[in-house]
């Protein structure tokens, strides 16, 4: 995603300056500027930044209340629109809400967080922390004017999406299946192209829309995993694999989850679009269009088989034993 958006933006004409530790070497263009630091460390953002202003800052790597409160203050009168990537969990971690989740129902009482040291901890944790930082920056923006713009993003899908869940999909339906699925819960799956997501950046930059408002960024169509699954099969030359539903906790205790089912997950949000249609004027690429896209990516560009699949066997096992 921020690949994308850097390259569309430099091949556009615009100056670009990214800010990273640079632990991972880009494919970036040469020309395009690269500071180096720690955001979190808010020194070293400080020192990195000290004496630069910016027609826009997008942050895609903004994570907690105390990151937002220090990035405010190292760019208060220095930047003219910020764009918060931030998440669809915010909404997870409220009580109460039904699917899809919108952005009028983001304020109310949040539920009480799960045991720690636990999957579910981390996951609630990653939500709360990502409200604190909306929170920051609505409060800026209320008390101080701070140009900030929240876009909430459910499950990212695109050709470059770092831990290639979909090809983890392919690689099962490729070796005839099963694939192992938990019974509960079985939400639908409503997520966003990575394309898409670029353009509702472009979109917020080019025209500066929605100062002080929170996006947020979905596709239209919301399906069941059966589906989703039978279409990447479709696109491959495959019959829908067969999908057989396991206790969570079994799958859990042998350690298949998340990777036997990564949209099983039960942190995975759904998001109402309307607001960027009407505000940003977005539209999004049909679902189809982009799975056989992804598809046909990995099909030209297979990625390294990850180390979970060796367990493959164990996952067929588990579902023959007694």
């Amino acid at each position: 995603m921020g690949h994308i958006l850097a390259t569309q933006l430099f091949n556009a004409g615009h100056e670009l300056t990214i800010f990273n530790r640079g632990i991972t070497q880009d494919e970036l263009p040469a020309p395009i500027k690269r500071l180096r630091g720690d955001r979190t460390v808010k020194e070293q953002v400080k020192a990195a930044l000290d004496g630069l202003e910016f027609d826009v800052v997008v942050d895609m790597v903004l994570y907690t209340g105390e990151e937002a409160e220090n990035i405010i203050d190292v760019l208060k009168g220095r930047v003219g629109h910020y764009v918060f990537v931030s998440t669809g969990q915010v909404y997870l971690v409220r009580e109460g809400l039904e699917r899809p989740f919108s952005e009028e129902t983001y304020e109310g009482r949040l539920m009480p967080p799960p045991k720690p040291n636990t999957y579910g901890y981390e996951e609630w944790n990653y939500g709360f922390h990502k409200r604190q930082a909306e929170d920051a920056l609505a409060s800026a923006w209320s008390k101080n004017g701070f140009p900030y713009t929240s876009l909430r993003m459910p499950m990212v899908n695109g050709e470059r999406e770092p831990f290639n869940r979909l090809y983890g999909y392919m690689l099962r339906i490729k070796d005839g299946g099963p694939i192992l699925v938990p019974e509960t819960p079985q939400h639908p799956l409503r997520h966003v192209y990575a394309d898409d997501v670029a353009q509702a950046i472009l979109a917020v930059i080019k025209t500066g829309p929605g100062k002080g408002r929170a996006y947020n960024i979905s596709q239209d169509e919301t399906v069941p995993l059966p589906e989703f699954v039978a279409m990447v099969g479709e696109f491959m030359g495959y019959e829908p694999p067969q999908m057989i539903e396991v206790k969570r906790s079994l799958l859990v205790a042998n350690g298949f989850l998340p990777d036997c089912s990564p949209f099983s997950d039960r942190w995975m949000s759904e998001l109402a679009n309307e607001r960027s249609k009407a505000e940003l004027g977005m539209h999004y690429t049909p679902l189809r269009t982009y799975l056989e896209r992804i598809v046909r990516h990995y099909e030209a560009n297979p990625p390294q088989r990850p180390a979970s699949y060796k367990r493959r066997n164990a996952e067929r096992n588990l579902i023959l034993q007694p």
